[in-house]
């Protein structure tokens, strides 16, 4: 090689690290200060105290603070989109969920962002199902049996929900088409009111979170039929699934994860992501999200992406089918 092509070759070597070199640099020695997590709800709901549980252990393993902000309003959209926004450096990051990321695309004609143009999915985090729950004097001890007298009465019992385009809303609805039932919508602000009337008889039928609902179901004020999740809870072993009860293929859960604006450096992206991986078999988180009734995500970060688009679809056509709006 002649000294002209060797000085050429270092000049090019030399070039591509210094290109490199910044993001490599930065992404060893984040993070350097606290990182703020942004909850798009209200804290003490499931969204705050997920980001509580995976911003305490991600603490302890990378010994900065990670901060939880709560900015609520406006159906998850003032949080959402102040997370876009945000400067794309590592040290702010949005906790999304199924309603934020899949739902909203959906139930909003101009959506203030984007969740995947705007958004770089860093990790999932955990799942949460539901559990259907009837009052105790309907006459249906499992899914089958809700299901005749579904269809047996046609719109004329009402299911609860803690709101138009809520979970508790969207899973019933789910149900409903997958079954070719009918019933009526009740929706309340929020899910203890809608207890009082399960309870009562008035609005005998529920689909909520297991972690409201189990509670109520063991100390008898409810019945459970069937959890949600694809799999059985290992809360509650004695209850089927909805898929196996009756509905081949019914599956509902809330699910959160951990997402960066998009722009954000790969290298610190990975960081999270290995960090975040390592947080969720720590035996100590994995027990505080079983008491709250969820179960860890392991899901690879290459498949989050499809994995919402896959969910934008199909919560699209439930939101279509049933005519669901929000004010």
């Amino acid at each position: 090689m002649t000294i002209m092509r060797l000085r050429a070759a270092v000049i090019a070597v030399a070039a591509s690290v210094g290109f490199a070199a910044p993001h490599a640099l930065h992404a060893q020695s984040y993070p350097a200060r606290t990182v703020t997590l942004i909850v798009p709800s209200a804290a003490g709901g499931g969204t705050d105290t997920i980001a509580r549980l995976i911003g305490d252990q991600l603490a302890k393993q990378l010994g900065q603070a990670f901060t939880v902000e709560n900015r609520t309003g406006g159906g998850m959209l003032v949080g959402t989109t102040a997370a876009a926004k945000a400067a794309p450096d590592g040290y702010t990051l949005l906790v999304g969920l199924t309603g934020n990321m899949s739902v909203n695309p959906s139930l909003f004609a101009k959506l203030p962002y984007d969740p995947l143009a705007d958004f770089t999915p860093v990790a999932m985090l955990a799942n949460y199902p539901f559990l259907v729950v009837v009052n105790n004097d309907l006459p249906a001890k499992s899914i089958k049996e809700l299901i005749a007298l579904l269809k047996s009465r046609p719109g004329q019992i009402d299911y609860a929900s803690a709101g138009n385009g809520t979970g508790q809303h969207l899973a019933p609805e789910l149900f409903k088409m997958m079954t070719g039932t009918e019933m009526g919508h009740v929706p309340y602000r929020g899910a203890q009111p809608a207890y009082q009337d399960v309870i009562s008889g008035r609005v005998p039928v529920f689909f909520d979170n297991m972690s409201t609902a189990m509670s109520l179901a063991k100390s008898g004020k409810v019945r459970a039929l069937a959890v949600t999740s694809k799999q059985r809870s290992a809360l509650m072993p004695e209850l089927p699934t909805v898929d196996e009860a009756g509905v081949p293929g019914y599956e509902y859960y809330t699910w959160f994860g951990l997402w960066a604006p998009k722009g954000t450096p790969q290298p610190i992206v990975e960081k999270l992501y290995a960090e975040v991986r390592t947080a969720l078999v720590d035996p100590t988180l994995t027990q505080r999200i079983a008491d709250t009734a969820g179960e860890p995500s392991h899901m690879a970060r290459e498949h989050i992406e499809p994995f919402v688009r896959a969910e934008i679809v199909k919560w699209a056509e439930v939101v279509k089918r049933a005519g669901i709006k929000v004010e």
